[in-house]
């Protein structure tokens, strides 16, 4: 479902993204780890066709990011690591709205928002504004709109920054929930996250792979936690 291959960006003078390939499959919740500044939002940001690579090809469900990125962005839905939602609205009318920009029609509307409310148990805030609501629950309102148009693609940019631990438990909940019939990308610099959710991992460290496994078989072949593997794989790199 989603292809990256030799994808490269950079800044100026500095290598953000450094020839990075990799493929996930239906059904995987696959983590892009790596400390901060290592190019995991910029990968993301490309994924989502935010920014254009300046080498490489990315694909969505066989859409290439760069020569079709309206059907490429209508196969995946994206969570940004601060997420902007209109505070002023409801719920509902920011669900509404986001069915409006997504052409969802007045047929199929009601069906989608229902799913969305009840997949992330906004059921309880559906009538409330946004901004009286906890982060716990602005992240439920952000994946609901990466939901409703039913994406095969998730990508989720730090998911649960911010969020309290029983607020990350029940995020977390949903992320497994939801993979059984989607591919899951999460970005990440928490590595209880990986453990939690992920079925595979692959480690950004200076714009490019230091690892692609699953957290287990990084374990065994590193030895020592995830903790301690991270340490060991990103030891003398830059970011």
């Amino acid at each position: 479902m989603v292809v990256v291959e030799r994808l490269r960006r950079a800044f100026g003078p500095i290598l953000a993204v450094n020839d990075v390939s990799f493929a996930a499959e239906k059904g995987e919740v696959l983590g892009i780890l790596g400390p901060n500044g290592a190019g995991k939002s910029t990968a993301m940001k490309m994924l989502t066709c935010f920014l254009p690579p300046d080498a490489g090809t990315a694909s969505i469900c066989g859409h290439d990011v760069r020569r079709t990125p309206i059907q490429a962005r209508r196969s995946l839905g994206y969570v940004a690591e601060n997420a902007p939602l209109y505070s002023e609205m409801t719920v509902a009318g920011f669900l509404k709205f986001i069915c409006d920009v997504r052409r969802i029609g007045p047929k199929r509307r009601r069906e989608a928002i229902d799913n969305v409310v009840e997949t992330c148990s906004l059921g309880p805030v559906y009538h409330q504004t946004i901004e009286t609501l906890s982060k716990g629950y602005q992240r439920r309102v952000a994946l609901g709109q990466a939901l409703i148009h039913d994406p095969p693609v998730l990508i989720l940019d730090e998911p649960t920054d911010g969020l309290d631990p029983n607020q990350k438990h029940e995020v977390r909940k949903l992320i497994r929930t939801m993979s059984r019939d989607k591919c899951i990308l999460i970005s990440t610099h928490i590595l209880e996250e990986v453990e939690a959710v992920c079925s595979r991992v692959i480690i950004l460290d200076g714009g490019a792979v230091r690892a692609d496994a699953t957290p287990q078989k990084l374990k065994d072949d590193h030895g020592g936690d995830l903790t301690q593997v991270f340490r060991k794989i990103t030891a003398g790199h830059t970011s």
